[in-house]
Parts: C-alpha cells; sequence; structure tokens
C-alpha cells in the first residue's frame, strides 16, 4: 500500500464499464480471435495450439477436485469482472440486519471488548486482552505497507514490541493512550484519501479507550477494503493486457477437471444448428435428389449468439462459456422486456388515438416515461402484468384527455377508452400480432448488429416502428455486442470445435454447404 502522497485513490462504485471503450477494446480483440483461423477450420482440423480445445471425459470426482474447480470457477469469474467492469470494486462486508450469522458475530464482538474493558478497570489494570489486540493491529498495519516500506516497518515493529510491551505490562507501565495515538497516527499515514475524516474523528475522540479501539477496529477494516480495491486497480491492465489467454487457459484448467464440460454449451449450439437446419431448403431436384444444405458455421453461431437475448433461466441452464456474464446478461434481458413493452403500448395508443396526438414529442416523452415507470420491475416473479397494465392504460386516458381538451379536441369517449385498454392490456398474450412485431423488429436489430464487422455504425438504424426506444435499443444494444465479441474471443476455439463435431461427426460424407451466405456472416472477421 503506498504512502503519503502515493496512498491509493478513493473508490467508487459502479455497474458496468462505459458502453463504446468496450466495443472498441473487444473490437481490438476480436480482431484476433481463434475462431476465424479460417472458414477450413471447421472442416479440418487446426494446427494451432488454441484451435484445439479439449474437455476431459466423465469422470468420478474427489471433494479435493471439486474443491478445486470450484477455486478455479471464483476465480475466473473475478478476473472476468475486473476486466469488464472498469468501476468493479468490493464494498464493506456487512451482514444482514435480523440474520443469525450478525447475532453471533455482534455478541462474540461485544463479548471481547466488555472482556478488555473489565481487565483494563481492574487495579492493578490486565493487558492480555489489550496485548492480543494491540498484535492483531500490529500485524494489519504491516500487511498494509509495501515491500520497500522498510522505515515505517521498523519503526511499527520497534513502538509496537510485544515483548517490551508484556515487560511493560508485567510492571503495569503500559502507555496504552500513547500506543492508540501512534497507531491511529500511522493509519493517516497510509490510509487513502477518502479515510481521511474517519482518521480526524479518530484523533478528535473523547472516548474511553474501549470504544476508541473498536472505531480503530472499524476503520482498519474499511482500509482493509481500499487496500483490496487498490490492487484491483493495479491488477487491471495487467490482467485486460492477457485477459483472452488467461480466461481461455484458466476455463481449459475447469474442462480438465469436470465430467460432461461442455454439455451446456452443445446444447445451445445445437439449439441453433437445429433451428437453421430446419429452414433451410432442400436441393434444387426435390427432396430425394442433389445434395443436403447446411446453414454456415458462422450463422450457426450468430444465431445462437441471439438465442442468449431470450434465454430462459428458470428452466434451461446457461452455456458454461456464458456463465461469467450471466447478471450483465439477465440485466439487458430486463431491460430489453420492458422496452419492448413500453414501445408495443406507445403503437397501440398512437394507432388507435390517430392525428389529434401525433407531432407531439412532449406528449410522448411524457407517456414513455409514464409507461417505463409503471412497468418497473416487470420481470420479477411477483409482478401482475394484466395489473400493471391495466394501471397504465387509466393513467394514459387521463394524460390524453388533458392534452387533448387543452388544444380544443374532444376527450376521448368511454368506448374508445375501453377499447384502448383492452388493446395494451392485450399485449400479455404472447400470439398478440403488436407484441410479435415488435419482438421480431428487435431481434431483426440485435441479429444485424451481431453479424455486422462495425456494429457501432448500426447501433443508431432501429427497425421501423422502434423509434420511440431508440436510445435505450442503441445502448443495450451496444453492451450486448461488447460481450458477445470478447466472449467470441475467448471461447471462439471450443465454438468451432462443437460446430465442427455438430456438423460432420454424424455423416460420413460432408453435406453440401448452403447457398452463399450474406456479407454479414463474416461478423467474426472482425
Amino acid at each position: 500500500m503506498p504512502l503519503n502522497d502515493e496512498r491509493p485513490p478513493s473508490t467508487s462504485s459502479g455497474d458496468d464499464q462505459d458502453v463504446e471503450s468496450s466495443s472498441e477494446r473487444c473490437d481490438s480483440m476480436t480482431s484476433t480471435s481463434d475462431l476465424d483461423c479460417s472458414r477450413e477450420s471447421f472442416t479440418s482440423d487446426c494446427s494451432s495450439k488454441h484451435c484445439t480445445p479439449s474437455s476431459s471425459p466423465p469422470k468420478t470426482l474427489t471433494m479435493d477436485e471439486v474443491m478445486e474447480s470450484a477455486r478455479d470457477l471464483s476465480n475466473l469469474r473475478l478476473a472476468h469482472e475486473i476486466i469488464v467492469n472498469r468501476n468493479f470494486h468490493l464494498e464493506p462486508g456487512s451482514l444482514p440486519q435480523d440474520s443469525l450469522w450478525k447475532a453471533v458475530k455482534d455478541n462474540l464482538h461485544k463479548a471481547f471488548w466488555d472482556v478488555l474493558e473489565t481487565e483494563l478497570n481492574d487495579d492493578p489494570p490486565e493487558y492480555g486482552q489489550a496485548i492480543r489486540l494491540l498484535e492483531d493491529i500490529r500485524e494489519i498495519l504491516l500487511s498494509f505497507l509495501n515491500p520497500g516500506a522498510n522505515r515505517m516497518r521498523t519503526q511499527i515493529m520497534e513502538v509496537l514490541d510485544m515483548d517490551l510491551i508484556r515487560q511493560q505490562a508485567d510492571n503495569d507501565a503500559v502507555d496504552i493512550q500513547g500506543l492508540a495515538s501512534y497507531i491511529i497516527t500511522t493509519m493517516g499515514k497510509i490510509c487513502a484519501p477518502l479515510r481521511d475524516g474517519d482518521i480526524r474523528k479518530l484523533r478528535e475522540s473523547s472516548d474511553n479507550i474501549v470504544t476508541l479501539f473498536r472505531e480503530v477496529f472499524r476503520v482498519l477494516d474499511l482500509m482493509k477494503t481500499d487496500f483490496v480495491n487498490f490492487e484491483i486497480d493495479n491488477l487491471r491492465p495487467v490482467l485486460q493486457r492477457a485477459s483472452v489467454e488467461y480466461e481461455r487457459a484458466t476455463f481449459q484448467e475447469i474442462l480438465d477437471k469436470t465430467p460432461n464440460a461442455l454439455k451446456h454449451t452443445t446444447s445451445w449450439i445445437q439449439s441453433a444448428l437445429e433451428e437453421l437446419s430446419s429452414s433451410v431448403p432442400k436441393g434444387q431436384n426435390g427432396p430425394e435428389k442433389g445434395p443436403r444444405l447446411v446453414p454456415g458455421p458462422f450463422q450457426v453461431l450468430n444465431t445462437a449468439f441471439l438465442h442468449i437475448l431470450t434465454w430462459d433461466y428458470e428452466t434451461d441452464p446457461l452455456p458454461e462459456t456464458w456463465m461469467t456474464d450471466e447478471q450483465r446478461l439477465r440485466e439487458i434481458q430486463w431491460q430489453l422486456q420492458r422496452c419492448e413493452a413500453v414501445n408495443e403500448v406507445l403503437l397501440i395508443i398512437y394507432s388507435t388515438v390517430g392525428e389529434p396526438i401525433q407531432g407531439l414529442s412532449s406528449l410522448s416523452d411524457r407517456l414513455k416515461k409514464m409507461i417505463s415507470v409503471l412497468l418497473d420491475g416487470m420481470h420479477r416473479p411477483s409482478f401482475n402484468l394484466e395489473e400493471a397494465l391495466e394501471g397504465v392504460s387509466a393513467q394514459i386516458c387521463c394524460e390524453l384527455n388533458k392534452s387533448l381538451t387543452e388544444r380544443n379536441y374532444p376527450a376521448l369517449s368511454p368506448a374508445l377508452q375501453a377499447t384502448l385498454t383492452g388493446q395494451i392490456c392485450s399485449i400479455t398474450q404472447r400470439d398478440n400480432p403488436i407484441r410479435t412485431l415488435v419482438e421480431d423488429r428487435v431481434q431483426q436489430y440485435f441479429l444485424a448488429l451481431i453479424c455486422d464487422p462495425k456494429p457501432q455504425v448500426r447501433l443508431e438504424q432501429v427497425p421501423t416502428g422502434l423509434t420511440a426506444i431508440k436510445p435505450e435499443l442503441a445502448f443495450m444494444g451496444a453492451k450486448f455486442v461488447s460481450l458477445v465479441n470478447y466472449n467470441k474471443t475467448v471461447y471462439g476455439p471450443y465454438y468451432a470445435d462443437i460446430i465442427r463435431k455438430l456438423m460432420f461427426s454424424s455423416s460420413s460424407s460432408p453435406p453440401a454447404p448452403a447457398a452463399a451466405n450474406p456479407p454479414q456472416d463474416s461478423v467474426t472477421s472482425k
């Protein structure tokens, strides 16, 4: 931990990294994707080491192997989070207020401090607990120092010399107040700037020595978190420079120890292949003549990526290659579902009411914000969408009537309000034509982004009918494509191997390739 002027900067919270910088980094990474060795890599073995990932055959694991795999997975998740989220940092640990663990922890701590206070108040004082406390503080302070901070290390060892303090305790000559003052001063020299206020309060504290030491430990716990976050900031550039190699190597270590290593990833890609194969036309001379046509490998992979957007997390495990991004993918899906619902309601409003509300951007913005707020949290199982849409309809009718009467238009008739409410509530039905239209066009938008070598150009090119949610779509599109590009770069060799096996292992002679894919199908050559 740097000293004085080299103290770590304060950390701040945040979720995902900046979208634009993320996309740029992933685009540069993707240019070296192993999935792009060549199109021939899908029909012949790659000689490159990175193009031949392996997975272990099923075997019985020992408990040690299970624990080791769990540690590898935990390391992979942490490293991935540090790489893709530049604002990632640890928060000081806190237990739920009413939890059993918090009750146990509080009782143990109270017992410790009660014993310390009792010992110090004895006549003569006892210093057993106090010496153990000072020893712990000394080790914590030393753990904060950089290897080169020899002078401060020596000073801490001299002032907090446990052998000397024990001798002083035997003669009732321990200057506890003086030691506390030195500890606080030392903490002030090595803490992060955001802890200066806490250190100032410690210096100015008029509490008794036991309460003061409790506060010292509280601030030391905060400093531990600051230290870890400082190390994360230092580690991030190193990880980013070697992120692809590190994540791939760590993932391979997990596969080597795990039976059925890529089971869910294989099922995910197989589902995309089967979907495309069922839609590819037969040979020109009829179903019994001509070679069987199959979709291209890049088309299969792009379709599989699109499936991630609508993944059913309740019934299907996420592919193993996406496990480090599950929370980010869920959040994109939740935001997308709400945006689709908002767009569907707006389309119904404007098609039902028509000309009297056309061209009023301020009204459109108010309606959009109102609908979005009322549908917040619609992804939760407890959320009643139909009930929420009834509330949305009532609010919309009030807002429309207010706008219409202000501009000397007649208010909506009861019959028209009932029609509007019924149409809005009907979007809960999966086969609703408005819902189907919006969902299809959203899928088209994301597929175009996935397939385009330069997706940034397409972010603002939303399909007709989705203009109302254009900013939200562009934001989510950038985040999703960034995740896809990075995922493709790291796990490209595994995808190539799986697709090659799925396409050619079941037939003795390779099937004929499908008709030439459109230009965007070469997405992985970005």
